[in-house]
C-alpha cells in the first residue's frame, strides 16, 4: 500500500453483518449522505469475510464464507483530527442504520430468535 501524500491519515473500518442482503442495505442507507469536509475522502464497500481477514482462512471455504457480508468502510483524511471526526460523525449514523435493521428487519429477528 502506496502511502498517499495529499490524505496521509487513514482508517478502515469492517463491520461483518449476518447477510448479504443486510450488509448491502446498510451500504446503499450510509452511502447517500457525502462527506461534507473537503479533506476527508470515504469509500464503502461490501467483502466476504475471507477478504476481510485472510489470515484467519485455514484455506477451505464455505459458500458463506464467500458471501459479501461485511460492509468496508475506508477513510482517508487530512489530519488525524479530520479523520477522527469524520469517523465519528459515522459511527452516529451507523447506529441509527443499525438500530433500524435491528426493530424492522426480517434476517436480523430471524438470526436472534435462532441463537437466543
Amino acid at each position: 500500500m502506496t502511502a498517499d501524500t495529499e490524505f496521509p491519515c487513514s482508517l478502515t473500518i469492517d463491520l461483518p453483518l449476518p447477510t448479504a442482503r443486510l450488509a448491502s442495505a446498510a451500504l446503499q442507507a450510509l452511502q447517500v449522505d457525502k462527506e461534507l469536509s473537503p479533506l476527508v475522502r470515504r469509500s464503502f464497500s461490501t467483502i466476504s469475510p475471507a477478504s476481510a481477514n485472510p489470515h484467519a482462512s485455514d484455506g477451505t471455504s464455505t459458500e458463506t464464507d464467500l458471501e459479501e457480508t461485511v460492509l468496508r468502510t475506508e477513510y482517508k483524511a487530512t489530519t488525524n483530527r479530520m479523520l477522527r471526526v469524520a469517523v465519528n460523525g459515522f459511527m452516529e449514523s451507523l447506529s441509527v442504520v443499525l438500530g433500524i435493521m435491528e426493530e424492522l428487519d426480517v434476517d436480523v429477528l430471524g438470526v436472534e430468535s435462532r441463537s437466543g
